[in-house]
């Protein structure tokens, strides 16, 4: 597939700005959607559930084929068809509180095309800088990655083998789940909830589950391991689709007073996903 190199590396220094409020509904249908009991005294917001604002929502006749915006907005045209949160690194400097006025500005960060076994990448690195009525709440490094469908007969990739957690959670998913979470999000990408597109379109052999909502279960793992402590840092990373197919286990282990390691492991044993958040002492 041809690219315009230059044409993408111009969306480089891009930048938007978004306004919300940290309503209560998104965080009550949130508990429900993750078999949570509710929580009448929530004030704070869980860490990574500022997901959950700023929603972009472009009109049913401004999207793609995949059901995401048609490219060329604020994020760059890039061409090639599969679409997915490939990871990100996130900095809490102070916690967002239902009721909160906050402010997001966005930066296109970096924009690089690389050719590895699978063809033609290209990564995008967007920063949000998110602010409330205290002062900057958290900073956050969102790393997309665009890529061709696999070649007919392409040999199945590497994947590397997870142990189980010390601490974990087993869920299954569902297309309930999958159709809540991308209702909550706004997340119109037919991966997560139409199985004749993914199966059909772009190869898949079924739902994808969300690479935002398996980082969510890890960093809730995570939260409930050290209650009461504030996070002060969250990074993660997809290694692998996860899908509506099989059940997965959220693992963790401490790694010590004031950080845990956590991963995503799939049905077959294979680590879907790496990431670790720490805590203030």
């Amino acid at each position: 597939m041809d690219i315009d190199i230059d044409q993408i590396m111009a969306w480089k220094g891009r930048s938007e700005t978004r306004t919300d409020q940290v309503t209560a509904a998104p965080v009550r249908l949130l508990r429900a959607t993750l078999d949570l009991p509710p929580d009448e005294a929530a004030g704070e917001l869980p860490a990574l559930w500022h997901w959950l604002y700023f929603l972009p929502s472009p009109r049913r006749s401004e999207l793609g084929p995949d059901g995401h915006a048609r490219r060329g907005g604020f994020l760059p045209p890039v061409p090639l068809p599969r679409r997915m949160w490939a990871g990100g690194q996130l900095e809490f400097m102070r916690p967002l509180r239902l009721g909160d006025a906050i402010r997001r500005e966005s930066t296109i960060d970096d924009v690089q095309l690389k050719t590895g076994r699978t063809g033609t990448l290209c990564f995008v690195r967007v920063r949000h800088e998110i602010s409330g009525p205290r002062g900057p709440a958290l900073r956050e490094f969102h790393d997309i990655v665009y890529r061709d469908l696999p070649a007919a007969g392409a040999p199945a990739p590497a994947y590397q083998e997870a142990a189980a957690g010390a601490v974990t959670q087993r869920v299954h998913p569902d297309d309930v789940l999958l159709f809540r979470y991308s209702a909550l999000t706004f997340n119109g990408h037919r991966i997560h909830y139409d199985r004749r597109y993914v199966t059909q379109e772009e190869g898949y052999p079924g739902l994808v589950v969300h690479g935002p909502l398996l980082a969510t279960l890890l960093a809730g793992l995570a939260q409930r391991e050290f209650a009461g402590r504030a996070a002060t840092g969250f990074s993660f990373r997809a290694l692998k689709p996860v899908f509506d197919l099989h059940a997965f286990e959220v693992c963790g282990q401490r790694a010590d007073d004031h950080a845990m390691e956590l991963w995503i492991r799939d049905h077959a044993g294979h680590q879907a996903m790496a990431a670790r958040m720490e805590f203030a002492a």
